[in-house]
């Protein structure tokens, strides 16, 4: 993947992002997922009083795009900051651990790419295995 293309990734993801519902922790994140067509899926977090109900971004992509019969992926963009901040003052926002394993679930460890992006757009990506070595499966 070029480096032109993940820059285009994060910049849907930050649109993504826009559409954040956050009211209780205040930071929003917004994920970009390409299926293997190229379509793109886009997802936002969407938390809930109650916590427990509250949905990753990177899951409500995923959703999304399985909800719709797609079930292979290659890569996911992903970018998180507090509320009315500035990317450029954004750390990484890699997924939590179960979105990793939603991940594991329908793509490839070996080439599945994640796409992260922190202040000054410093990108870097890695492969699911990387970032998760033992997930489950059957």
């Amino acid at each position: 993947m070029t480096k032109e293309y993940k820059e285009e990734l994060i910049k849907e993801a930050i649109k993504a992002r826009e559409n954040a519902y956050a009211p209780y922790s205040h930071f929003m994140v917004g994920a970009v997922l390409v299926a293997d067509d190229g379509t793109l899926y886009h997802g936002c977090n969407i938390e809930n009083s109650a916590y427990s109900p509250s949905n990753c971004a990177e899951r409500t992509a995923f959703f999304k795009a399985i909800s719709e019969g797609k079930r292979s992926f290659l890569a996911i963009a992903i970018v998180g900051g507090e509320e009315n901040s500035d990317p450029k003052e954004w750390n990484f926002c890699p997924p939590c651990g179960v979105c990793r394993q939603v991940m594991a679930e329908f793509c490839d460890k070996d080439t599945f790419e994640i796409v992260l992006c922190e202040k000054d757009n410093v990108i870097k990506s890695y492969v699911l295995k990387e970032l998760l070595p033992f997930g489950f499966s059957l």
